[in-house]
């Protein structure tokens, strides 16, 4: 079933869209990231392992949470 817009739909004004930047924690996240590998002392292959992986596991774990 095809649903149809009222003419309320073209008469709204458009909605201001409103993007936030957090560049600079950002860049201490992923120095203190930095940090606790080399505080492990992890070798060089499991720092980039690390860097790649543990994001998603905390995301995925992060997500399960959430729901």
């Amino acid at each position: 079933m095809e649903e149809t817009l009222g003419i309320e739909a073209c008469t709204t004004k458009p909605q201001k869209i409103r993007i936030e930047q957090h560049t600079f924690m950002g860049i201490v996240w992923f120095g203190a990231w930095l940090f606790a590998i080399g505080y492990l002392h992890l070798s060089f292959w499991r720092g980039v392992l690390a860097i790649v992986l543990w994001p998603y596991y905390i995301g995925v774990h992060m997500s399960m949470l959430v729901r």
